[in-house]
């Protein structure tokens, strides 16, 4: 069956020769976790964003037009395997100068991306700015680091790391935590303290990598993930630490993770389109940098 296209976008608009940002498809889920079906997140998103608005009212521009291709899924099951052919490619995707969005499934599938970015950048600059209500930095669980509680001491291992909005870990992440790297959730969400995004923002580097785990979003408004945390990110202030790292710098590519489809209730599919749809107008709605 042909991969339906993010958008509902029509050609030209939708070739993966005219598009400058691609779509990567990965329905992975293989860790434990409380409620099953982040396998069905990527799917759900792209029949989502068949009816969102792809004009940014905010800023006044249409960033589709940049040209958005839907690429076929990896689907994968083995952890390893799947690891290696998103890391294959994203990469080639990198090389030949597109904008990559990875929607998984589960967050694993992002170690695929980190190792494709470290490999594309490693003569240059890059920072990986994890959105999440987990830290992920376990060295192991069970037997395999190739979890979704262990996902960013990958990153970690490849290239500088910055946390945010984590609001939950274990007695061991928090031994190894990088100070003054990591932005927790109560420190971000106090209203009167604005000197953490001075701190982030100076942490940044040319590129930045951006890797989203959907329960960084609070339940209220984002329920539909594997593990809910209370205390979460509302969705402006998301987008307002979006807006201000893609100002500082560019953003190489984009991971978002977490989407567990509820059958009776689509409102979170809409949102993660619609998250989806906002990265790409950051990213565009200005032109390449």
């Amino acid at each position: 069956m042909k991969q339906k296209q993010f958008g509902a976008i029509p050609e030209p608009f939708s070739t993966f020769e005219s598009s400058k940002a691609v779509i990567v498809p990965v329905p992975f889920e293989g860790s434990n976790s409380m409620f099953k079906g982040s396998d069905k997140g990527p799917d759900a998103i792209i029949e989502a964003s068949a009816f969102i608005d792809l004009y940014d009212i905010f800023t006044d521009t249409e960033a589709w037009r940049a040209g958005i291709h839907t690429s076929e899924s990896i689907r994968e099951r083995n952890v390893e395997k799947m690891i290696k052919e998103v890391r294959a490619n994203v990469l080639q995707l990198l090389r030949k100068k597109k904008f990559p969005v990875i929607l998984g499934g589960e967050h694993t599938v992002a170690i695929g991306a980190f190792r494709a970015f470290a490999d594309f950048f490693k003569e240059k600059d890059l920072t990986i700015v994890q959105f999440d209500a987990h830290a992920g930095i376990r060295s192991v669980l069970g037997a395999s680091n190739l979890n979704h509680h262990c996902v960013m001491s990958h990153a970690i291992e490849v290239a500088p790391v910055v946390q945010v909005g984590i609001r939950s870990m274990s007695a061991q992440e928090r031994e190894v935590v990088q100070p003054g790297r990591i932005f927790y959730a109560d420190n971000i969400l106090d209203g009167g303290n604005k000197t953490w995004m001075y701190d982030l923002l100076n942490k940044l580097t040319k590129n930045v990598l951006i890797t989203i785990d959907l329960d960084v979003l609070d339940p209220s408004l984002m329920p539909a993930v594997a593990t809910p945390e209370p205390g979460g990110m509302e969705w402006q202030l998301l987008m307002d630490i979006l807006q201000k790292i893609n100002e500082k710098s560019i953003l190489a590519g984009v991971c978002i993770s977490g989407l567990t489809p509820i059958k009776y209730n689509k409102a979170p599919n809409y949102v993660a389109a619609r998250l989806v749809s906002s990265l790409i107008t950051l990213r565009f709605n200005s032109g390449l940098k």
